[in-house]
């Protein structure tokens, strides 16, 4: 029995701001720490603070960040966005043959063309192995994994991946890091995920965080997530023309918000800094203070035009006197680096409690930075530790990195690389590579399933959940439509179920609950996979975990009937009750369940049990005698027809029936006396 925690234990609930799901699929991801993680650390010169190269980096973020394409060597960027890719052809010369294949491959995912694929796949292999190109290594690496025009094989696939990153490419380094973190090899996938997550991190903003911009899942469920991609459709979406309309019109409001959705890239929009200047500076004209703190932003890193912090920082100023607080993170970032002033430590502070003082959480963080590192305050890690906790309640991806690496190194925190290892890759998940999935949406919306499947299959190897469970329902949906590459051309029906399966399973990993409930429906009815009823019900209990009622109705199932399970009445009662509890909308199926054990329980062995148990065999019989007899054309208007001429004898009958007892009623009764008249 474990001992009850003391009162002097301290649980810290950080609902860290979950960069896979939004929706019911995967749960948010939780952050428990309990007085045992945080450390009791002398604040004193002898911190490894000074001695790990992981904390030599710049915590507090930077305006000179380094163009998407140098971040993510070997990106498609320059295929689906060349007008922000400027190509140098005395420096890009080498990579033409690799662009070229990469563009065949595309192409013939678009078309279902299995003779494009095969010369393109050819070339990638080429380019791999005899020129030694790492971003043709890591495509490579993606056909062996997926088994696109040649035989599956997840050796060669790991092989390709480790080259191409010792190359420099970035999305391998996120596949192996994602390989070994699913083999909890956390000692080399933290490595991985620290350096990605550095890009990553490094590249947010100074002032004003972005909003979290999650990957769309394109489903709800089995069904299409009409709402979510309603609102991805860009230019192309009513609702963004009704409020350009009103931007055009002079309307403040809708000008700094056309300004911010082209800034961020939101609502399905491609990032364009030169309009979100434009929409910004209208905006302050009509006298709107939100978009002042964006000015200074944009100033500051030089997006769109050419840097000037002196202009930044009196933007800023100006948003900071109209009660912007997050603007005084950017202004006390300047007074650090003594960017356009002189560096100030004190100032810089001062600015950073000014913004914590009003909640915000960039001002936390920036004061974690200042206590971690000493700077114009005595170190204290303790403190550093308290105000990244703060920050990352609050949703700041820089404090996860900060935790991230506290967990990594030790300082502060206890040593924890599986935690470590899990928030690294949150952050990692926003790097530049995260483009993939505006691609794979933009082609889904423009009803290119092919190219969609291909891109979330990329970023499925990458350890993208949402991709995972898009890509795998994209297969279920669409089939032949989803134009998916075998070993020797499109896709067989089984190679399409095992794909599914692959990445339905990867996903359920990550705690997409509908990915588990499908990999039990797979595994109990054997789709795609062998039957097994044990796999089925280990992933009905994972689902179960994450409070599905599916799951719970199921289990009851294979326990009423010891599939997978051991025969337990008692606890299939137990399963069907809470699946009622957890959704009333199952109150019909439990009903019919519970009465089935009710038989079960009271009548043993007799022939109404037999009739029950034959049920499963019985319906799909009746269903496809239905579907194959009754449901043809023919069949199905000499059905009708009949039906409607009993529907007509039988009304005829029942008015004639009441014709004879209408008339009966008025005859006189012989056997009755009359009533005498007095």
């Amino acid at each position: 029995m474990y001992p009850p925690p003391s009162r002097s234990s301290v649980f810290i609930f950080l609902l860290l701001l979950s960069l896979f799901p939004l929706s019911l699929l995967a749960r948010p991801f939780v952050l428990v720490l309990s007085q045992d993680d945080l450390k009791d650390v002398q604040n004193d010169d002898a911190s490894p603070l000074e001695s790990d190269s992981s904390w030599d980096d710049d915590d507090f973020g930077g305006t000179h960040v380094k163009p998407d394409d140098e971040l993510d060597p070997g990106s498609w960027r320059r295929l689906f966005e060349p007008s922000t890719s400027p190509v140098s052809s005395s420096q890009d010369s080498p990579l033409e043959s690799y662009y070229t294949a990469v563009g065949k491959m595309i192409s013939s995912s678009t078309f279902g063309d299995a003779r494009l694929m095969e010369e393109a796949s050819a070339e990638i292999e080429t380019a791999a192995n005899t020129e030694g190109d790492p971003h043709a290594r890591s495509v490579l690496g993606f056909l062996y994994g997926m088994g696109m025009m040649r035989e599956r094989n997840k050796a060669k696939a790991f092989l390709n991946h480790y080259f191409a990153a010792e190359g420099g490419n970035a999305q391998s380094k996120m596949a192996l890091a994602y390989t070994y973190s699913r083999q909890d090899m956390h000692e080399k996938a933290v490595k991985l995920y620290a350096e990605l997550a550095e890009i990553a991190v490094n590249s947010f903003l100074i002032s004003k965080d972005s909003p979290v911009i999650e990957p769309i899942r394109i489903h709800n469920g089995a069904e299409e997530n009409k709402e979510a991609l309603k609102k991805s459709r860009g230019e192309d979406d009513e609702d963004f023309q009704i409020l350009e309309y009103q931007a055009q019109k002079g309307n403040a409001g809708a000008m700094y918000k056309m300004g911010l959705f082209y800034y961020f890239g939101l609502r399905g929009l491609r990032r364009d800094h030169t309009k979100a200047l434009m929409w910004f500076l209208k905006a302050v004209d009509k006298g709107e203070p939100r978009s002042l703190e964006l000015l200074g932003e944009i100033y500051a890193r030089g997006a769109g035009v050419e840097r000037n912090y002196t202009k930044a920082l009196e933007w800023l100023s100006l948003a900071s006197e109209h009660g912007l607080y997050s603007a005084y993170n950017g202004m006390g970032y300047l007074y650090v680096k003594g960017y356009g002033v002189e560096k100030n430590y004190t100032k810089a502070k001062e600015y950073f409690e000014k913004a914590a003082d009003n909640d915000d959480a960039g001002g936390h963080y920036n004061l974690g930075v200042m206590y971690l590192k000493g700077i114009g305050v005595k170190k204290d890690v303790k403190i550093a530790c308290k105000c990244f906790i703060v920050a990352a309640n609050a949703g700041q991806p820089k404090a996860f990195y900060q935790l991230a690496k506290m967990f990594h190194t030790g300082v502060g925190l206890k040593k924890n690389l599986p935690m470590a290892t899990a928030l690294y890759k949150l952050v990692a998940e926003r790097g530049p590579w995260s483009s993939l999935s505006r691609w794979a949406l933009e082609s889904y919306l423009k009803g290119d399933m092919g190219k969609a499947f291909l891109l979330y299959s990329r970023m499925a190897e990458l350890g993208y959940e949402i991709a995972q469970s898009n890509a795998a329902w994209i297969l279920d949906k669409y089939g032949e439509r989803s134009m998916c590459m075998g070993e020797s051309g499109l896709c067989t029906d089984a190679e399409r179920h095992q794909r599914a399966h692959s990445l339905w399973w990867q996903a359920s990993e990550q705690g997409n609950e509908h990915a588990a409930l499908l990999i039990g429906d797979a595994y109990y009815y054997g789709r795609g996979t062998v039957r097994d009823y044990e796999r089925a019900a280990e992933a009905y209990i994972h689902a179960k975990s994450q409070s599905n009622a599916q799951a719970m109705f199921n289990l009851g199932y294979m326990h009423e009937h010891g599939q997978g399970l051991p025969f337990d009445l008692h606890l299939a009662k137990r399963y069907y009750d809470q699946a009622l509890e957890l959704d009333p909308a199952a109150k019909l199926p439990v009903t019919l369940a519970l009465a089935s054990l009710w038989v079960r329980k009271n009548y043993a062995d007799s022939l109404m049990v037999r009739a029950i148990d034959s049920l499963p065999e019985v319906y799909p019989r009746v269903e496809a005698w239905v579907e194959n007899v009754i449901m043809e054309e023919g069949n199905a208007t000499i059905l009708t027809l009949f039906v409607c001429l009993l529907t007509v004898l039988y009304l005829r009958e029942r008015q004639r029936r009441q014709a004879v007892v209408a008339a009966g009623a008025h005859e006189p009764n012989e056997h009755v006396v009359p009533a005498v008249a007095r």
